[in-house]
């Protein structure tokens, strides 16, 4: 068993998650979410998709990047 870093559960199904070099552990995805998901500069809300990134800020679609940036109007557009 292995507790979450985020929480602090000491849990029998706690899993790891390898990124940029570090090991995180967790037992849910939640707190996984919770740690390790970007949050669009302009919503605030948690990226768990592909995003879009406009000028290294991040987005959750493409309306939050426009909204944001009107410049980027241009650039960005969401896939149907």
């Amino acid at each position: 068993m292995a507790a979450c870093e985020v929480c602090g559960n000491d849990y029998a199904l706690s899993f790891e998650v390898h990124a940029q070099g570090a090991v995180h552990v967790f037992d849910s995805f939640e707190c996984a979410i919770t740690k390790m998901a970007p949050i669009c500069e302009h919503c605030q809300c948690r990226i768990l998709g592909h995003g879009v990134e406009v000028g290294r800020r991040w987005y959750c679609c493409a309306h939050c990047a426009r909204s944001a940036d009107p410049s980027s109007a241009e650039l960005v557009a969401d896939h149907a």
